[in-house]
């Protein structure tokens, strides 16, 4: 049954890591190309990344996509223009630049606020692994093939484990709040 605290475990690191990638592609006042992460484009007949249709790199404030294929500049354009990173890309001939302002207050607190939300996703997302864990040991306990103080032992480690990814997780957002709200 110690196999089944290494499994819980193993989902709530996944957790914290899918929270840190999400992060990434938050706005902050510091240009990154995982800011378009999340931005995909129509093209070929379906969705795809952006970050699969061309190189992306930062110059000055600016984020510079070049296209692997010339004729989806267009695509990017709009699939950036249409994202909630509420961006204004200019296509200049085969590349794409996007210039990233400064955040202003009202749009740093929004973004923190969004962040948080994530947070509490990854939360809810641990809880339920919790859960997951803790049905899995007491159908175990109907089954008669482990005990209840084995159950017991068990559910406490699923517990202290919940209560370390979750400080995890705060301490994740306090920093990337930190790094969001610094002017």
């Amino acid at each position: 049954m110690s196999d089944l605290v290494k499994e819980v475990e193993k989902k709530m690191i996944l957790a914290v890591e899918h929270l840190k990638k999400d992060y990434q592609a938050l706005r902050t006042n510091r240009v990154n190309p995982q800011m378009l992460d999340d931005v995909k484009v129509e093209v070929y007949g379906s969705m795809t990344p952006i970050k699969a249709l061309g190189s992306i790199t930062v110059q000055d404030r600016n984020l510079v996509i070049t296209p692997f294929d010339p004729s989806t500049t267009l695509a990017i354009v709009k699939g950036i223009q249409t994202s909630a990173l509420k961006l204004s890309p200019i296509q200049e001939k085969a590349i794409v630049r996007v210039p990233i302002p400064p955040l202003n207050d009202e749009l740093r607190k929004d973004i923190a606020k969004m962040a948080k939300q994530k947070m509490e996703q990854s939360k809810t997302s641990v809880r339920d692994i919790r859960k997951q864990g803790n049905d899995l040991l007491r159908d175990g306990k109907k089954d008669g093939t482990i005990t209840e103080d084995m159950v017991k032992g068990l559910e406490k480690k699923i517990q202290e484990l919940t209560d370390k990814y979750c400080k995890i997780l705060d301490e994740t957002f306090v920093a990337k709040e930190k790094e969001i709200l610094t002017v």
